[in-house]
């Protein structure tokens, strides 16, 4: 099924927004364990924001702007996406090891029962944090993911018989030309972005993404089913996903495909923003505030 082209594409290459250049985007101060630092903004309840495969946290600008007024943001950038410095990790895996360094992080700073808003890949790492520290987050918003990332592809897959793909798909990220990750990026965003006035800066940041922690990334996102781990989930779970028309298939299908992957969730609901592609807080970010600021005042 290929849906997730147009979905959570997790598995193309994106990219940061880039900072308007009228306001240069404050640089992030590293905090906590190695893989991640964090810029944090604002002062009131605490709400960690999580981007995606290859973003930057510029990818909140909005946001973060209507809500650091009475919210303290912590956004979170993950090492070798977007231009920050890469980090080396032996056994090559990227989303395992944000977990846990935003978990050291929320332990450090004495944050307690935070919110954790994760977009695509930060989605996953939302999930992943939701049920390995259950105890160290207050309320969780899944942007746009699913639990297990083949099933965008293949309805029926296990993390064992997405491996060959999967092991395909990371050789051929790190074989490719620059000119082939190029022409691969500026095809995929615009799947991914249905703003066209957002895509150039998506493409052109995207190429300052590390190489083989994308590789990594993807191949552990491909091989990686959090279903079985979504029963220990102890607080409200809330999925946001984007609908178009253009997908060519019926919304009822995409509604269906989110449900049934978090089936095993225990407190869940779901809001389906239509007209908009991946990068829904792009693509409608009024719509998109609207759904984060509820979601806090629930």
């Amino acid at each position: 099924m290929r849906t997730g082209m147009m979905l959570a594409g997790i598995g193309t290459t994106l990219a940061l927004l880039s900072a308007s250049p009228a306001q240069a985007a404050p640089l992030p101060v590293t905090v906590g364990q190695d893989g991640i630092s964090v810029l944090v903004e604002g002062a009131g309840t605490d709400i960690i924001l999580i981007p995606g495969f290859a973003s930057s946290y510029e990818v909140w600008a909005d946001l973060a702007a209507r809500l650091r007024q009475n919210h303290r943001l912590h956004l979170v950038q993950v090492a070798g996406f977007a231009g920050s410095p890469a980090v080396s990790n032996p056994d090559g895996r990227v989303v395992a090891p944000t977990v846990e360094a935003i978990a050291e992080y929320i332990r450090s700073q004495g944050i307690k029962a935070p919110f954790i808003i994760g977009h695509s890949l930060g989605g996953e790492v939302a999930l992943m944090l939701g049920a390995r520290h259950p105890d160290q987050v207050g309320r969780l918003m899944i942007v746009d993911a699913l639990p297990f990332y083949t099933l965008l592809f293949d309805t029926t897959a296990t993390g064992e018989t997405a491996t060959p793909h999967a092991s395909a798909m990371r050789d051929a990220m790190l074989a490719a030309t620059p000119e082939q990750v190029e022409a691969m990026q500026h095809a995929s965003i615009a799947r991914l972005a249905k703003t066209e006035a957002v895509r150039p800066d998506l493409v052109a940041a995207g190429m300052n993404s590390d190489r083989k922690t994308l590789a990594d990334a993807m191949y552990e996102l491909m091989v990686t089913d959090l279903r079985p781990e979504l029963g220990r989930i102890k607080v409200p779970v809330q999925v946001v996903y984007a609908y178009d028309p253009l997908y060519g298939i019926e919304a009822s299908h995409i509604d269906a495909m989110f449900r049934d992957a978090f089936v095993s969730t225990p407190d869940i609901s779901f809001r389906r923003i239509d007209d908009s592609f991946h990068f829904i807080m792009l693509d409608q970010p009024e719509l998109f505030a609207d759904a984060v600021i509820k979601f806090i005042h629930l």
